[in-house]
């Protein structure tokens, strides 16, 4: 783990959990798993604190607790996870993406999990029917089934899954150990010694056989004995499966970037084929499930119209093309087709390097650099002649490529004696070596996009909460149905400088949000090519 990644993780956690347990987990990132009492001392804070901070990244899958290290009866101990702290940065990505594909109900379930760490499947359903039922119109109210549903939706595609069972691996199951949320005293109850995922038992995408009958209620205090009765009768834990969102993203980048290599209907032939073998593939997987023609021109939408002979002829476009998207895997069923996961990543990952060394150094920069890409090694004489760039351009352009570590020189004597007339000086691309590089340089970005916004929040802390307070008295004044007189005074309150300065303060937070949201695409990208890389 770096210190950009430390770094990082410790603002997320301060901005999403508060200061006490950012101490707390960034002191877990940056020492390893301990024990309880470890814990307490290094950071000269109260048990009771540390187990509260405890509970709440064991209930947000941020810290992972374990057998201790000496042998049976030594204590339990506590690791941060970097990876699972990191992926709050992409929370409002994965909202959005189930606002896309399943609307504002199952825009609200993946917000109440996000929000919660995990939840019975009854409690979230009744969560959302009553947060729904409230932005209604009076005497309208959202059946329970219809949540029900949709939450069904998004377990049979995977975007949800249960909970593993806690006692281990090779525990049944059963659904006792997973109905009840985390609690404090819950970490250090259990203990186990292989850490068991989501996939190691056979229930993982299972709904359970459960109705709950009633309708959303206009209620601002739950009624705890409903939601335990409810928990008790849906005894099911669900979490969020990122690893199927990122499924996600990356075929959507795949399909992005074939309909711009290619066309539009190029990208729909890869959309249909990513969305047959979508559950069917593994996230760690080079490449899909390979697909017939056959079933190919079956599954495509009516609405493409796309004939069988047009289908045969872009599907031989695909796999003659340089970019490989798509692989040709046999001859059965008119021929076997595969996406080529591993490739796709790999020429996406290219692509982000070339952008960022052309927005860093100019168009001729990235000309040098996609030409190391392409010819793999080259002296300075045959990039100046293969380019087309002056000799001293190309050695200015050269050294500051190599000053910022983005092209290596590589030394490779005639002799022994490395004398410098008779020694090639090759300069080349390491691709793999530069996208973990720009991932730190990324990672170090956000961080910073991250302490500006809560900069520009503290500063401006006086005039939000004056902000924030007006308005909730404008709610309750126009839920009471007061006159547009008390309206109007009541606005006046803040005064023309004040609202100007906080439209700035709005426009200034609004392109950092932004800013945060696009760096995270390329982490997105930078971390999924690394990552195939190595399971490659």
């Amino acid at each position: 783990m770096t210190v950009q990644e430390t770094r990082l993780c410790g603002l997320l956690l301060r901005e999403h959990f508060g200061e006490v347990v950012e101490k707390v987990g960034t002191h877990l990132l940056r020492s390893g798993a301990q024990n309880l009492r470890t814990i307490v001392q290094e950071t000269n804070l109260s048990v009771d604190l540390v187990k509260k901070c405890l509970c709440v990244l064991v209930q947000h899958g941020a810290c992972l607790f374990i057998a201790g290290r000496k042998g049976p009866g030594s204590p339990t101990e506590y690791r941060a996870c970097c990876d699972r702290v990191l992926r709050v940065l992409r929370y409002p990505r994965y909202i959005y993406t189930a606002k896309t594909l399943y609307g504002d109900t199952g825009e609200l379930i993946i917000e109440e999990l996000l929000q919660r760490g995990h939840m019975t499947m009854s409690n979230t359903v009744k969560t959302v029917a009553d947060r729904l039922t409230q932005n209604m119109e009076e005497g309208h109210s959202l059946d329970y089934s219809d949540v029900s549903s949709t939450f069904s939706k998004l377990v049979e595609t995977h975007f949800l899954q249960r909970c593993p069972p806690v006692g281990g691996a090779g525990t049944s199951g059963s659904a006792a150990p997973a109905e009840a949320p985390a609690t404090p005293a819950a970490p250090a109850a259990t203990v186990s010694k292989a850490l068991p995922t989501p996939e190691s038992f056979p229930d993982c995408y299972t709904v359970p056989q459960v109705t709950l009958v009633g309708r959303g209620k206009r209620q601002l205090v739950p009624e705890d004995g409903e939601d335990q009765r409810n928990a008790k009768r849906a005894k099911m834990n669900s979490e969020v499966n990122f690893e199927r969102f990122h499924q996600h993203f990356r075929d959507q980048a795949i399909i992005s970037a074939v309909a711009n290599k290619l066309d539009q209907t190029s990208s729909e032939i890869v959309r249909t084929i990513l969305r047959m073998s979508e559950v069917t593939t593994s996230p760690t997987a080079t490449c899909t499930k390979p697909l017939s023609a056959n079933e190919i021109f079956r599954s495509l939408p009516a609405s493409y119209n796309i004939p069988r002979q047009i289908l045969d002829q872009y599907l031989t476009l695909l796999v003659d093309d340089p970019m490989e998207f798509v692989g040709k895997s046999g001859e059965s069923g008119g021929g076997m087709f595969v996406v080529n996961l591993h490739r796709a990543l790999a020429n996406l990952a290219r692509a982000t390097l070339e952008s960022i060394v052309q927005e860093r150094f100019g168009s001729r920069s990235a000309r040098i650099f996609r030409l190391l890409l392409r010819k793999r090694h080259l002296e300075q004489k045959q990039v100046e002649d293969f380019a087309m760039i002056p000799a001293k351009e190309a050695k200015d352009m050269l050294y500051s490529l190599l000053s910022h570590n983005l092209v290596q020189l590589q030394e490779i004597p005639k002799t022994p004696d490395f004398a410098p007339s008779r020694t090639f000086y090759l300069y080349t691309v390491n691709q793999l070596p530069t996208a973990r590089m720009l991932l730190q340089n990324c990672y170090k970005t956000v961080a910073n996009l991250i302490e500006r916004r809560l900069f520009e929040t503290k500063e401006n802390k006086r005039l939000l909460e004056k902000s924030q307070r007006i308005e909730a008295i404008l709610a309750s004044l126009q839920a009471s149905g007061a006159e547009p007189e008390q309206l109007s005074e009541v606005e006046e309150m803040i005064s023309a400088p004040e609202k100007q300065q906080l439209d700035v303060l709005r426009l200034h937070v609004n392109k950092l949000d932004s800013a945060e949201n696009q760096v995270d695409e390329t982490i997105f990208i930078l971390e999924s090519y690394i990552s195939s890389t190595s399971t490659s």
